[in-house]
């Protein structure tokens, strides 16, 4: 039987993340602050051939939640053309996995009844971690980026 996306929607949660920390540290962070075990996940997310974003996971099998980073960007480099400046040179662009947030480097996916004020406020107190806020996912265009 095949679901129809119109009618097929899933409910969570999202956390925009700017901080300028790697994603290994970020990860190690929000796993010691917020008592999660974030993992990288086996494969990438990917839309196309050549774009690639890294995410963490956790399956939490105690209150049967999942819980997943996510990098917002994602640098992908072409080959120069003929008609540019320095055809021979690479070029690079920068792909926004939810584009109505570009200025969020991070995006902590989780249950809808999970992330609150004070996973926010815990999340901000980390080092390094610039703001964090909730993003509603009502009106979000690119939500279908973010169901994997």
């Amino acid at each position: 039987m095949r679901i129809l996306e119109e009618f097929y929607e899933e409910d969570f949660a999202l956390a925009g993340i700017h901080t300028s920390l790697e994603d290994f540290s970020l990860v190690y962070a929000l796993n010691k602050t917020l008592k999660l075990r974030l993992r990288r996940a086996v494969s990438d997310l990917s839309f196309s051939s050549n774009i690639f974003y890294p995410y963490f996971e956790w399956k939490d099998e105690l209150y049967d939640r999942n819980w997943s980073l996510l990098t917002n960007s994602c640098i992908t480099q072409h080959r120069g053309r003929s008609g540019d400046l320095f055809p021979e040179e690479p070029s690079f662009s920068s792909n926004a996995l939810v584009p109505e947030y570009k200025g969020a480097n991070y995006l902590l996916k989780t249950e809808e009844d999970v992330l609150n004020s004070e996973v926010i406020t815990r999340i901000k107190s980390i080092p390094g971690v610039i703001t964090a806020y909730v993003i509603e996912t009502v009106n979000l265009k690119s939500k279908t980026n973010l169901i994997f």
